[in-house]
């Protein structure tokens, strides 16, 4: 079995608001096994023999089903994750910003929407950080401007909904622990 880290992307956050205790108890009972959810904002730790599309697949299925809105999930092994927090390119504790991952999954490996939101770096303000990494785009920025940054305003674009998702580095920390 692997464990995976799987994230539901624009739950409890302006829209569409799941009790996580509900999330996980759909998920037992689509088959995956030792589920647990972490924050309320669509983080689930969970195992299963699949591979990380069919994870994918067979949880966005679920939630649909069970749940009645268009779900959209990214599911991620946990060494992965791990990785990523490793790499993150800048100091992930300032105090006056927020430090973000940006995670990109799309059939074509995500290369495309990567490009686009790393291009977003050559117009980003003086106090956005914005990088590239493998499959994500780490990024930093002021508090209180998240949603006015350049990234923010981007991935409000329905063109991103079923392909990314963004977590805080902190939240990534608590769902490693």
């Amino acid at each position: 079995m692997t464990k995976y880290a799987v994230f539901l992307r624009g739950v409890n956050v302006g829209g569409v608001n799941l009790k996580m205790a509900d999330v996980a108890a759909a998920l037992t009972d689509a088959g995956f096994g030792a589920v647990r959810t972490v924050l309320a904002t669509g983080n689930v730790l969970l195992e299963s023999s699949a591979k990380a599309p069919a994870v994918r697949k067979k949880a966005e299925a679920t939630l649909r089903e069970k749940f009645g809105y268009d779900a959209w999930v990214l599911a991620y092994d946990v060494d992965a994750v791990r990785a990523v927090i490793e790499a993150y390119p800048y100091q992930p504790e300032v105090d006056g910003y927020h430090s973000y991952v940006t995670f990109v999954a799309s059939p074509d490996g995500g290369s495309a929407v990567l490009d686009e939101l790393a291009g977003l770096a050559e117009g980003a303000g003086p106090d956005e950080k914005i990088s590239r990494g493998d499959g994500v785009i780490y990024w930093q920025v002021p508090k209180g401007g998240t949603l006015d940054s350049t990234i923010g305003k981007t991935m409000g674009k329905p063109r991103y909904k079923s392909s990314t998702t963004t977590r805080n580095m902190r939240t990534l920390a608590k769902l490693m622990r």
